[in-house]
């Protein structure tokens, strides 16, 4: 038996954006998805789920999901077990074991579907439990290129590597296309998340910028001026100055809001946060509803956001420097 887990993730700036090749700069921090696994006697999988879903689940099955007899509705499970199933594979081809089965059992603080990046931290947790259970150690640019592949396939070609490379490495990172990298000058972030309990369905947010992007030439100049952010925002991360940071955060929630992937509460909670005195912030992810992050070392936001209508859940999160670990 065999567990390991990876970190969830903000994004500083550049969500959507690198999905058409813009950089992007996300950051992990300290929540987690853990991920057991332990191999059968048979080529079946029995996933365990219990918090990775309000009402969580346990099935078993093999090459048909349909075959599976699971009291939850069937959009559910099979976004829960598609991660599960990529992971599996990308397994199996890396220990050259095409046969093998396991019982996968997962745990994570990772609220789903929130912009926190919880479906790539359950790939690399899964990969990286797996392999390591069939008696392989992949080395962290395999697994987070591999764990990129599942997220390309279950997105349909929409992934870019930005959160599966961050939920390997730790830390910040820098993204652009495939090249990808770690900032390891980065300062510490007083991240302050506030969780407005919903969850955004990133293909159709996707789809709704890329049909923007398509039709009006100032919306895919937006997206380029979302790239321009980035770039001079990585400029203050490398500087250490935070205020900076903050005031590109802000403007990068503005340009985010014009390609329409915020949200009523997204936008309650960043200016609730603003008004406490925030460095900055913004959504993070796919938008429509989930998470915002900003940047404060006092106790001003957080309190703000606890009395803010609409956002059901406020933390603190340090940046995790650690990536994925064997628990």
């Amino acid at each position: 038996m065999t567990t390991s887990s990876a970190p969830g993730k903000v994004y500083l700036f550049g969500e959507h954006a690198v999905v058409y090749g813009e950089p992007a700069v996300p950051c992990a921090v300290g929540r987690r998805a853990s991920v057991t696994v332990e191999e059968r006697d048979d080529d079946r999988l029995r996933v365990e789920a219990e918090d990775l879903s309000l009402d969580g689940f346990a099935i078993t099955y093999g090459d048909d999901l349909e075959e599976a007899d699971v009291n939850v509705p069937a959009d559910l499970v099979e976004a829960a077990t598609g991660y599960v199933d990529g992971a599996v594979a990308q397994a199996r081809d890396a220990a050259d074991a095409p046969d093998a089965g396991f019982n996968v059992s997962i745990e994570s603080a990772i609220p789903l579907g929130a912009g926190l990046g919880s479906s790539a931290a359950v790939a690399v947790a899964g990969i990286d439990a797996a392999t390591r259970e069939l008696g392989v150690e992949l080395d962290r640019e395999e697994l987070a290129d591999r764990a990129y592949q599942v997220e390309y396939e279950v997105q349909e070609g929409q992934a870019s590597r930005a959160d599966t490379f961050c939920s390997t490495m730790g830390g910040a990172v820098r993204v652009e296309g495939d090249d990808c990298r770690r900032i390891d000058d980065a300062p510490e972030l007083p991240f302050v998340v506030g969780y407005d309990g919903g969850a955004g369905n990133t293909g159709e947010l996707v789809a709704t910028v890329r049909d923007l992007r398509e039709t009006y030439g100032f919306a895919a100049d937006t997206v380029e001026a979302i790239g321009d952010v980035v770039r001079t925002g990585e400029h203050a991360l490398r500087e250490g100055d935070v205020e900076e940071v903050g005031r590109l955060m802000n403007f990068n929630h503005g340009l985010l809001s014009a390609l329409g992937v915020s949200s009523r509460s997204l936008d309650t909670m960043v200016w609730a946060a603003r008004d406490a005195g925030a460095d900055g912030a913004k959504l993070t992810g796919a938008g429509g509803g989930g998470c915002i992050v900003a940047l404060d070392e006092t106790e001003g936001v957080e309190t703000a956001l606890n009395y803010t209508p609409g956002c059901e859940e406020t933390f603190r999160a340090e940046l995790d420097t650690e990536g994925v670990r064997v628990e």
